[in-house]
């Protein structure tokens, strides 16, 4: 460690005076310094470069947890703490979450619509089961609301669309974007809470109308529809939260932005990256059963 502080400041302050505060050889230093790195080294600055690029991309918002999760899926073998250290040490920060109360007007559960999804956001193939709901983005002008529609098999947005106002118009609309990509009219299971956009007449004849199953979280429990809570909350930390919109076009380019030209393709690679590995799994298996 001091043999690396010392080379760090070599081009300010004299190599021998640096040895001497340190309590150090100069020869032990230039020894150390002629040495060719050991393997740990070169893949730490395997794994740093790296890191560079993941967060340059990602708006640097990519903290240790999910900068693992990302170099796992690139091929590197590492810890959790290793990356953190690695990143504490080359200045790489993430942008931390902020914590923000909101109430939304509670709408009655439609007759017959009962939490189908019941918490479980695994999904065995695209348009099997979307979860839906509305947040809104701070802007000068006022709020801007935005509905998403999320397949719980890939973590795509298949569907979105924003309004200066909360109305049943805009999630019908980014339903409908959601269904104009869906393969044939096979029955996908809509899960939303209970606002009153979602519990209203006219949304629940959409869904019949569209074979689509409606499912509602408890009242209060924002843990029935978590997966939309979770990429709402990474959208606000990884950019609304870093912006100050002064228009409503604005944020709705940025928004935009966000889900098509960073979310979604960094989700499909990854599904693209999973069906590989279990392609060459599966192969592999074929192999040794003869």
């Amino acid at each position: 460690m001091k043999y690396r502080t010392i080379d760090r400041c070599r081009s300010q302050y004299p190599v021998r005076l640096m040895c001497r505060c340190l309590k150090v050889s100069p020869s032990g230093y230039y020894d150390w310094r002629s040495r060719s790195p050991s393997d740990r080294e070169r893949e730490n600055r395997r794994l740093v470069e790296q890191m560079r690029i993941l967060h340059r991309d990602s708006g640097e918002v990519l903290g240790s947890p999910r900068m693992h999760e990302e170099l796992l899926e690139a091929g590197f073998s590492c810890s959790v703490n290793r990356v953190a250290r690695l990143m504490r040490a080359n200045a790489l920060r993430g942008t931390a979450p902020s914590r923000a109360w909101r109430k939304k007007p509670i709408g009655v559960r439609p007759i017959g619509i009962a939490n189908v999804l019941d918490r479980n956001f695994q999904a065995e193939e695209p348009n099997q089961k979307w979860v839906t709901d509305i947040t809104y983005i701070p802007t000068l002008e006022g709020f801007l609301y935005l509905c998403v529609v999320l397949d719980l098999f890939s973590n795509v947005v298949v569907g979105w669309s924003m309004s200066q106002s909360q109305t049943r118009e805009l999630v019908i609309r980014a339903l409908l974007m959601a269904l104009w990509q869906r393969d044939g009219r096979r029955p996908v299971v809509v899960h939303s809470d209970r606002g009153t956009q979602f519990t209203s007449g006219d949304f629940q004849k959409f869904l019949v109308a569209h074979n689509l199953i409606g499912s509602m979280s408890a009242v209060g429990s924002y843990a029935d529809n978590a997966a939309m809570e979770g990429f709402f909350g990474l959208l606000k930390r990884d950019r609304v939260h870093r912006r100050k919109y002064r228009t409503r076009r604005e944020a709705t380019a940025d928004v935009f932005d966000y889900i098509e030209r960073f979310h979604n393709p960094r989700m499909k690679r990854r599904i693209e990256r999973r069906q590989q590995a279990e392609a060459g799994l599966n192969s592999t298996v074929r192999v040794a059963g003869g």
